[in-house]
């Protein structure tokens, strides 16, 4: 008899899908874009170019940037990850490190508290098929919550909070449209708070009062909500579908070694970003051959990069990290030091290591769904809660079922990925909004684009 799992892998149309939408997006850079590391420049170029001066340039002159804009409006235009290089990024990078400059304690205390809080809307009397990325959202914004406005989250802001990440990772993701009226709602209740002064924290005079609503709902209500519940669903994933190694940390809760161990390979392994790109501003030499000219756009692709120097680098294995430190392998989950790294660079492992205990303390995790680095299904998984008998015929009817849906859910899925996908793409490049935006500000130019309206 063939099983459903054999039966869904055979299908052709989720392959065929996942490769037709990447030429897709490969189109929106143009012709002057190259992808690092690739079959004729290694890592070791991909370091190189990456921490070199000139891949500064971060919005301006990108095809990909106008779809990005898009896809993270309102706002787009402050937002630190997409800001030029300059004062401005200074200062608003420098706001950023301020907010999360908090204590280890602090920052333990605060994430085992919100993921705790969302784990206790589960039964601890059967077993529950949950999406971890559902999950530990609302954690996550309640979390960001209290990093800005230093106060417990309160249910509706953190309701709030949760559409707006949700939607703009769905658009993302290219599983649903955008939808700029849910994320407005956010943009006002931050408005209301900020005129009223409730943020205990200096924000950039540089930025308009509208902007810097807009700083704060995208780096700490879009980006750090995002990729926190991103992280979490990653690693809980992995240790879903690898009993052993949830075992090891159960076994020893407080090891923060092999905790950190498995931090790292999960995130070498399904790196959040596939792929950050730069705009080149001045020439930077590939070899003594081939050089970059100013205006390039550089894809630095995290997968491709984290698979080279290492011995099976498609299996999960934490015990690789035994005794070798992530700054002498090819490993940046954060981003390279010399070229905008991640502000969350110390919060991310601190909170995460918090995370993933509170929740193994208290469940075991079991999946069969397939485990890719965009996420998509937002990681199915079922949660046994510790101590709870379990009969190995109902457990294994539960993991048929997570199997056979995530199988069935990939076709649709793909299809509507494509559909939706090519749909935003299309509107993004009518609207331009990344390009109109720095076509007004340039000398003797109209201005073509109202940035408060936040729509993108």
């Amino acid at each position: 008899m063939v099983s459903a799992r054999t039966r869904t892998d055979a299908w052709w149309l989720p392959r065929a899908v996942v490769a037709l939408r990447v030429r897709i997006f490969e189109k929106v850079n143009g012709d002057r874009a190259v992808t690092l590391p690739n079959a004729t420049y290694g890592p070791e170029v991909f370091e190189r170019v990456y921490a070199h001066p000139a891949a500064n340039g971060r919005s301006e002159g990108a095809g990909l940037s106008d779809l990005f804009w898009y896809w993270l409006a309102p706002g787009p235009e402050v937002h630190q990850e997409h800001l030029e290089a300059g004062e401005r990024y200074q200062e608003v990078a420098a706001t950023t490190r301020r907010i999360v400059a908090r204590t280890s304690a602090d920052l333990t205390a605060a994430a085992s508290r919100a993921v705790a809080a969302a784990l206790g809307a589960l039964p601890d009397t059967r077993i529950s098929l949950v999406r971890l990325r559902d999950l530990v959202m609302p954690a996550w914004a309640a979390f960001c919550y209290e990093l800005v406005f230093q106060e417990p989250c309160p249910p509706a802001a953190g309701k709030l909070i949760t559409a707006h990440a949700d939607d703009v990772i769905t658009a993302l993701k290219c599983t649903g449209l955008r939808h700029p009226r849910r994320r407005a709602r956010l943009t006002a209740y931050l408005a209301d708070r900020v005129a009223a002064g409730d943020v205990p924290h200096p924000l950039p005079a540089s930025l308009s009062a509208r902007e810097r609503v807009h700083y704060l709902q995208g780096t700490f209500f879009n980006t750090a909500v995002v990729q926190l519940s991103e992280a979490t669903a990653h690693v809980l994933l992995a240790l879903a579908r690898h009993p052993d190694v949830q075992q090891r940390l159960v076994e020893a809760p407080e090891d923060d070694r092999y905790l950190t161990q498995v931090l790292d390979e999960t995130m070498r392994l399904y790196p959040l970003f596939g792929i950050a790109h730069r705009i080149t501003t001045d020439a930077i030499p590939l070899d003594d051959a081939t050089v970059l000219p100013p205006g390039s756009v550089v894809c630095f692709s995290y997968p491709d990069y984290h698979a080279t120097g290492y011995e099976r680098p498609d299996v999960f294995d934490p015990d690789r990290w035994a005794g070798v430190a992530a700054k002498d392998v090819h490993h940046i989950p954060y981003g390279v030091a010399a070229n905008r790294p991640c502000p969350a660079w110390r919060l991310s492992p601190i909170v995460l290591r918090a995370a993933v205990r509170e929740v193994v303390t208290r469940f075991r995790l079991d999946s069969t769904a397939s485990h890719t680095r965009s996420l998509p299904h937002r990681a199915p998984c079922l949660l046994i809660p510790r101590g709870l008998p379990t009969g190995p015929r109902r457990l294994s009817a539960l993991r048929s079922l997570v199997r056979l849906r995530d199988g069935v859910e990939d076709v649709t899925r793909g299809v509507r990925q494509l559909v939706l996908g090519t749909a935003m793409v299309l509107h993004a490049r009518v609207r331009r909004p990344a390009t109109r935006y720095f076509d007004e500000r340039r000398p003797g130019r109209c201005p073509v684009l109202d940035t408060a309206r936040g729509d993108g």
